[in-house]
C-alpha cells in the first residue's frame, strides 16, 4: 500500500520571547511570539514587557560573600553556563 501525495511539514520547537511558554513553529519561521503573545502584542504593541529591565527576585540575590565562595564552589572555575 503506498500513500500518495503525502505532505511533510517541518516543526521546531520554539520559546516564546515574551511569556517564556514552548510552542511549534515552521522550520525556519520567523515568529518569535506563541499565538496568545502575538495576538496580545498586535493588541496592545507597547506592553509591561518591553519596558521593564530584567532583574534578579529578593530571594534570588547572592546574600553574603559565603554564598558567593559556595555558588563558585558548585560551578567551578572557567566553566560554562
Amino acid at each position: 500500500m503506498q500513500i500518495e501525495d503525502c505532505e511533510v511539514i517541518q516543526l521546531e520547537l520554539k520559546y516564546c520571547e515574551r511569556c517564556g511558554g514552548l510552542w511549534l513553529r515552521l522550520q525556519g519561521g520567523g515568529e518569535i511570539y506563541c499565538a496568545n503573545c502575538a495576538y496580545e502584542e498586535a493588541e496592545h504593541p507597547v506592553s509591561i514587557f518591553h519596558n521593564r529591565r530584567p532583574h534578579l527576585l529578593k530571594s534570588d540575590r547572592i546574600k553574603s560573600t559565603a554564598q558567593l565562595i559556595e555558588l563558585a564552589a558548585i560551578c567551578g572555575e572557567g566553566g560554562n553556563a
